[in-house]
């Protein structure tokens, strides 16, 4: 069903004519924009609580500026619900997150008002910096927002932004969303800086006298505004007891005011219009904003809900009708506790994600050993190698999207001094409906070039435990990745005796004549669905589930090289570089000769949708590998092409 817009929102096609209304009138449109978003997200699911809280802001950024000439970039995304239905897409906003639908973040391709493309954390200082210094050099008149959450300022890309921001002299406004949370509540010192900033109740007093002192000063030229500016700074030091963060960067600090009050952004921001060079504008707002259960529940769980009842608050879950596998990264948090009750070297981390990443059931079981470092990757990466350089075993768990920004410290920090190091890549392969910026796609490709590196991947939740367990046996110099996939395992009984696993070891999963399939993770299920496909038809090829990408099974292969000539690779991840392409090395390198085709994620970027919809885009569901058997066969085709 479509859900209506309020009187005022079913007007408002643009920013333009959002700026038709009297003021008096924004509250009305921030009361149905809210409720919109409320309607829809219960409805079709998606997130939820960070577009709520914003609601306000984002209305006050596009009445104020001249959108999209003025550049406004949102960091992350997931707050962006509110500036995609006024700009434009209120229509097919039901499609959101849907195969072939809207995208669920700020897409360049899809707007003009999306001026960056976003997914990853701790991007917007930098973008619209560059897009500033840009402008300034092409003499272009425009306005540069970044819209960034506390959360998304632990990033040390933000703190890299604001850097080069303070000595830049661009007309750069940051908007510091602050809500104390990410996904889970926020951590760290800056965390506790903020909170002393927003409740220091002198401060907050005499700041808005400050502020009416500057603006009218401002118009007797620079002179003066340099005297004010050095009042003001004086101030706010003695004031909060400390010298401001973001003045100490050369940041002009506004704030904090209520993000709530969209009267009050209005009046602020084009007063900051007017007053030149980088300058910060901290707002305070509330996470799931307006609507009562996410605004006093848990707000990890309002972050993206699902669907659920809007009068309510009861979230819809299926309720099985027998007992139905966990999710590989429960048995991750779950096994994880376990290794660690019987090896005390054993230590967690994770950047921002515990409750993703299922971190959060070490945290609680053992908060001395287990750490959520926030938004910070490679922070967490040289950390785990730090702490690997004092006998301890770290098991470094991010998802596979986000372990790309660490790449640096992974080779450097950590193989090249031959540290031990555990690194467990969650939402390995597609990762859904978050889409492109989300996927896992590459991390076999850039894990097996590195030297010093084990990567494998189990296909069930008794080999996650497996190797979970063989990883935090004694090895000498080698860092250990272990990747496994976003959703539900095969085994609802899964928790099975751990044993070692031999590293760099696979398995036949099956015999069979004629073509071979190797599969790598979680996908072999699939080709063991498409074996049953199969067999109605006189088809038996031979599966084999190879486990490790990186030591290869050399025995293996050459057994199976030896006896098939048509063999087909299949992965959740890039084709090129991955673990077809490990097996066409083998191949050359020992002078086999055989008919390879390989089934995995193609050179593109692929758009959001459910797994088993990408799956079968990009030809490695059951299906398409049941088609590649018969094509290999011999056997006309009856489904279309596939694309070797």
């Amino acid at each position: 069903m479509l859900i209506e817009p309020g009187p005022l929102l079913s007007k408002i096609d643009s920013p333009a004519d959002l700026k038709q209304l009297d003021q008096a009138q924004l509250v009305k449109v921030c009361d149905e924009l809210r409720q919109f978003i409320v309607d829809n997200v219960s409805v079709y699911g998606g997130h939820f609580g960070a577009s709520l809280g914003v609601v306000e802001l984002t209305v006050a950024l596009h009445y104020v500026f001249n959108t999209p000439k003025d550049q406004l970039v949102w960091d992350v995304g997931h707050q962006a619900y509110g500036h995609k239905i006024l700009t434009g897409r209120r229509d097919i906003f039901h499609t959101n997150r849907i195969y072939k639908g809207m995208s669920g973040f700020p897409k360049r391709k899809e707007s003009e008002y999306d001026t960056f493309g976003v997914g990853h954390s701790s991007t917007s200082i930098s973008a619209a910096l560059g897009m500033a210094i840009a402008n300034q050099y092409k003499k272009e008149d425009r306005q540069h927002i970044a819209v960034i959450g506390d959360g998304a300022m632990t990033g040390g890309l933000a703190f890299e932004g604001m850097n080069h921001a303070g000595v830049s002299n661009s007309n750069v406004i940051i908007v510091l969303n602050d809500n104390c949370m990410s996904i889970d509540p926020n951590v760290g010192a800056l965390k506790d800086y903020l909170t002393d900033v927003t409740t220091s109740h002198t401060y907050n007093r005499v700041k808005d006298d400050v502020w009416n002192l500057l603006s009218k000063f401002s118009r007797f030229g620079k002179s003066a505004q340099e005297v004010i500016s050095k009042v003001e700074h004086s101030l706010k030091s003695l004031l909060l007891k400390q010298s401001n963060l973001f003045e100490s960067l050369n940041l002009r600090y506004f704030g904090p005011v209520d993000g709530h009050d969209v009267h009050h952004l209005t009046n602020v921001l084009n007063d900051l219009k007017d007053i030149p060079g980088p300058k910060i504008l901290h707002c305070v707002t509330v996470k799931g904003k307006g609507y009562k259960p996410a605004e006093e529940g848990n707000a990890t769980k309002w972050h993206a809900p699902g669907k659920f009842d809007k009068v309510t608050g009861e979230v819809f879950k299926k309720v099985p009708d027998a007992p139905q596998p966990p999710k590989y990264q429960d048995v991750f948090g779950h096994t994880l506790v376990e290794l660690a009750e019987q090896n005390e070297k054993i230590m967690g981390i994770t950047p921002a994600m515990p409750s993703g990443s299922s971190m959060n059931i070490m945290m609680n079981a053992m908060p001395d050993r287990a750490f959520d470092v926030g938004i910070a990757e490679q922070h967490a990466v040289t950390f785990s190698a730090g702490l690997a350089t004092q006998g301890l075993l770290p098991f470094c768990n991010i998802y596979s999207t986000f372990m790309q920004r660490a790449f640096d410290q992974v080779v450097h920090d950590v193989c090249t001094q031959n540290l031990v190091v555990n690194f467990c890549l969650d939402r390995a392969g597609f990762a859904g409906a978050d889409g492109p910026t989300h996927h896992g796609a590459y991390d076999i490709a850039y894990m097996r070039c590195i030297p010093n590196m084990i990567v494998a991947a189990p296909m069930n939740e008794s080999e996650l435990r497996d190797m979970m367990y063989t990883a935090q046996l004694p090895r000498e110099g080698q860092a250990f990745t272990i990747r496994y996939p976003r959703g539900q395992g095969v085994m609802p009984e899964w928790r099975t005796e751990m044993k070692k696993m031999a590293i760099g070891t696979g398995r036949k999963v099956s015999d069979g004549e004629q073509v071979a399939i190797l599969t790598l993770g979680h996908i072999g299920n699939y080709a063991i669905a498409a074996k049953e496909l199969l067999k109605e038809e006189g088809l038996n090829p031979a599966h084999y589930d190879m486990r490790f990408v990186k030591p290869l099974d050399e025995e293996l292969l050459h057994d199976i090289f030896r006896n098939f000539k048509k063999v087909i690779t299949v992965e959740d991840g890039c084709i090129m570089g991955g673990f077809g392409s490990a097996v066409l090395e083998f191949m050359a390198e020992n002078e086999y000769s055989a008919k390879v085709v390989r089934l995995g994620i193609p050179d593109q970027f692929i758009e959001h949708g459910t797994q088993e919809q990408l799956h079968a885009e990009c030809n490695f569901d059951t299906e398409s590998i049941a088609q590649t058997v018969r094509k290999l066969a011999g056997v006309k085709l009856t489904k279309g092409t596939i694309n070797n």
